[in-house]
C-alpha cells in the first residue's frame, strides 16, 4: 500500500515509525514532515492544512490511504474531499470532527447519548458566564469551544481565576475565534486518563489508555500545554473500567454519532476522568493524542496499517489488536519559555548517543534542519525521548537516560513524568 501521512509532529514521526514496519507497506510519503520523519518517508512541501493540494497529491501518487495525523485538516474536510476523489482516508468527516472542533457539541452529543460527564453550560456572553461562575463556586473549569492547540482549557481554582479565564478567552480572544464561545463545566474529581478506541463508523475495537501530563511544571504546575509526557498502561484503568467505558461512552457516542448522520470513522480520544462514580468523559478528541501516540505506538505489536485499513473500510469486527505488557514512557523537551514565548534556532546534538540507550526511542516534533545542516529547535514541544520497560519504573529510568544524552542547553523537560503511578 502506497501511504500519504499528514503532519509534522511528534505524533507524525510515531506513526511513521509504527507504519514503517508494516509488510502491506510499498512507499510511504508524509506531509510536512519534519527531519525525524525523513528517515521513514519521503517528505513532502505540503502544509498539513493544505487539503486541496494534498488531495491532488495523493491522486497523482495514486495514494491508497491518506492518514490524518492533527485535527486541523479533519476539521476543515480532509477526509470529505478525500472521500469525493475516490481516495481512502484514515479520519472523521468534518461533520463527525465536529467532537473535536466544538466542544459544546461534544456535550450535546454525550447528553443525547446518555454519556457520563460534567454538568456544564455554554455562553456567548462574558457577563452571563462570569454570573453563572458567581453562581456556582469554585473550582469550576473555562473552557474555549473551538480549537485551541490543547491550551484552550482553564481548571480554576477560585472565582476571580474563572472570571479572569473568561476574560482571557471571550474580550482578549487569545485563542482566537476559539473563544467566541466558552463552556463552564463542573470541575470532576480524579485521575484523568486518555483512551483510545478505533471506529468504522459502526464498531469500535479498544486499544489502550495513557496517562497525560499537562501541566508545564514538576507536580503538575504552571500553565496547560499540549502534553509534556505521557505513560502506558496507567494502573488506574483496570479491564473493569475499560469495559465501562466501551460500554456507557464509546459505543453510546459512536451509535448516536451515526443517528445522527455522521458516522464516527478514525480514531476517536477520549479524555476521561477517573471519578468515585466511575468513568466521565472530560471531552473527546478525533486523532491520536500527542504525546499519548508515542508510548501506544511502542506498546503496539500488531500491524498499524492493517487495522487503519479495516477502520476506513469497515471491518474492524475482523481486524485484531495486539499489545505489549510492557510500559512505555514518552518525556517531552520543549524550548524554554514554552507554553510562553520561546525562540527558535537553537542547536540540538547528542540526539545519536541518546538513541543508543536501551529500549529508547527517540521521536522528533518541533525541529528543523539549519542552514549548515544541525538540527535545530523549530517549534514549542522539540523532541519525545521515549522508552519501554518491564516495569514503568524501568521505562523512566531508560527514558530518563536518553534525555540526559541529549546536549540542548536552551531545552528543558520535567523531571516526574509518571508521578501517580511510581
Amino acid at each position: 500500500m502506497k501511504v500519504l501521512l499528514v503532519g509534522g509532529g511528534g505524533r507524525e514521526h510515531a506513526l511513521a515509525w509504527a507504519l514503517s514496519g508494516s509488510p502491506l507497506l510499498s512507499k510511504l510519503w508524509c506531509a510536512p514532515g519534519n527531519p525525524g520523519i525523513a528517515a521513514l518517508a519521503e517528505c513532502v512541501d505540503i502544509g498539513a492544512e493544505d487539503v486541496d493540494a494534498l488531495v491532488a497529491f495523493a491522486q497523482r501518487q495514486a495514494v491508497d490511504l491518506v492518514v490524518a495525523g492533527p485535527e486541523a485538516p479533519l476539521t476543515l474536510g480532509l477526509a470529505d474531499a478525500c472521500a469525493a476523489a475516490g481516495l481512502r482516508c484514515f479520519g472523521p468527516s468534518a461533520a463527525a470532527a465536529k467532537l473535536e472542533g466544538s466542544k459544546a457539541f461534544t456535550r450535546e452529543v454525550a447528553t443525547a447519548a446518555g454519556v457520563p460527564g460534567a454538568e456544564w453550560a455554554q455562553f456567548t456572553d462574558p457577563a452571563a458566564a462570569r454570573a453563572y461562575v458567581r453562581q456556582k463556586g469554585a473550582p469550576i473549569v473555562v473552557k474555549a469551544d473551538g480549537l485551541a492547540a490543547g491550551k484552550g482549557v482553564v481548571v480554576a481554582e477560585t472565582v476571580e481565576e474563572a472570571e479572569n479565564a473568561i476574560g482571557a478567552i471571550m474580550e482578549n480572544r487569545v485563542h482566537g475565534a476559539a473563544g467566541a464561545t466558552v463552556l463552564i463545566e463542573e470541575c470532576l474529581i480524579g485521575q484523568e486518563v486518555s483512551f483510545f478506541a478505533l471506529c468504522d463508523g459502526e464498531v469500535a475495537l479498544p486499544m489502550v489508555a495513557a496517562q497525560d501530563h499537562k501541566r508545564v511544571g514538576d507536580g503538575d504546575t504552571g500553565p496547560n500545554t499540549g502534553g509534556m509526557g505521557a505513560y502506558s498502561p496507567p494502573p488506574a484503568f483496570t479491564r473493569d473500567i475499560e469495559a465501562q467505558v466501551m460500554e456507557r461512552i464509546i459505543r453510546p457516542t459512536l451509535a448516536e454519532m451515526a443517528r445522527r448522520g455522521t458516522p464516527f470513522r478514525g480514531v476517536l480520544f477520549a479524555g476521561l476522568m477517573l471519578t468515585e462514580q466511575g468513568p466521565k468523559l472530560i471531552e473527546f478528541n478525533v486523532r491520536f493524542g500527542d504525546p499519548e501516540c508515542q508510548v501506544l505506538m511502542l506498546r503496539l505489536r500488531s500491524d498499524l496499517l492493517a487495522a487503519l485499513r479495516a477502520a476506513c473500510d469497515g471491518t474492524l469486527q475482523q481486524a485484531e489488536l495486539r499489545w505489549s505488557p510492557e510500559a512505555a514512557m514518552v518525556v517531552v523537551m520543549a524550548a524554554r519559555g514554552y507554553p510562553g514565548a520561546y525562540r527558535k534556532g537553537s542547536v540540538i546534538e547528542g540526539l545519536e548517543q541518546a538513541a543508543q540507550v536501551p529500549a529508547a526511542q527517540l521521536f522528533q516534533a518541533g525541529t528543523a534542519r539549519g542552514e549548515n545542516g544541525a538540527l535545530v529547535a523549530a517549534g514549542g514541544r522539540v523532541l519525545g525521548v521515549a522508552a519501554s520497560g518491564e516495569t514503568l519504573q524501568a521505562a523512566r529510568d531508560a527514558a530518563y537516560r536518553a534525555v540526559d544524552a541529549v546536549r540542548w542547553p536552551d531545552g528543558f523537560c520535567r523531571r516526574d513524568i509518571g508521578w501517580r503511578a511510581l
